[in-house]
């Protein structure tokens, strides 16, 4: 069953090799898609920007979005270890050793995270980002699940900067600032759809992922549209609740 599923999800990561894929909604599959097939309880996409600088891209869950953004803006934690140093750094224990990044551990510890794994995004020696894996049990990740986790991410890596091959040496930034820019835009979306509706953001969120590939649109699309409140997206909520109901 593992095996198979793995596949699905090689398959998947696969398919974005092709012009014009979302690279935002890709992170978030891969998220998912690691809490879904390893022994992980949540797992956190961070890119680097045009200036090498660290940027929140994708998190399987609202409190681990706010978790990477706290390492993010206290500038301490495993992801950002791993994207500099271009290798993986974990912690079995949080609560046994929290002297490598005290504030990120008790932060960590207060959302029910005992451990975790930082694997880097990366093609070749360019690093592109990192991904966190967190765990609410102690005890280090199974190396075969580490292996595929960062075969995953590779894959993803590849996702994103495939289009080199066609010649656009500056490719790689213009995308990843693209997606980052994106996820400015998403944000802004769901908080428009969560006080429209009076949901919570990660319901918003859903929403929004869920038209937009019912609808065969990009993700960032589909947010700058809810924004605007375009006319077109102006019964997505409503869509929702009768596709629940």
């Amino acid at each position: 069953m593992l095996e198979r599923r793995l596949g699905e999800m090689f398959v998947e990561l696969a398919d974005t090799l092709v012009a014009g894929f979302d690279v935002i909604e890709l992170l978030h599959s891969l998220c998912e898609r690691c809490v879904e097939l390893l022994e992980v309880d949540a797992a956190g996409v961070l890119l680097a920007d045009t200036r090498g600088a660290l940027t929140l891209a994708a998190a399987s869950t609202e409190q681990v979005r706010l978790l990477e953004l706290f390492q993010l803006q206290d500038e301490e934690g495993p992801c950002l270890d791993c994207f500099h140093s271009g290798v993986q750094v974990a912690s079995s224990d949080l609560g046994v050793e929290p002297q490598r990044w005290p504030r990120f551990s008790a932060a960590a510890r207060d959302c029910g995270f005992t451990a975790v794994t930082a694997l880097p995004l990366r093609l070749r020696d360019e690093r592109l980002g990192a991904m966190n894996l967190f765990r609410s049990d102690a005890g280090a990740l199974d190396e075969e699940m580490v292996r595929v986790a960062q075969a995953l991410a590779d894959v993803a890596a590849i996702g994103i900067v495939h289009e080199r091959a066609f010649g656009r040496s500056e490719l790689v930034v213009e995308q990843l600032q693209g997606a980052l820019n994106s996820r400015t835009v998403i944000e802004q979306a769901k908080g428009v759809l969560a006080e429209r509706g009076r949901i919570d953001v990660s319901d918003a969120f859903a929403v929004m992922r869920s038209y937009a590939r019912d609808n065969n649109r990009l993700l960032s699309e589909v947010a700058r549209a809810v924004v605007l409140q375009a006319p077109e997206v102006a019964d997505m909520l409503s869509t929702k609740t009768r596709s629940d109901s």
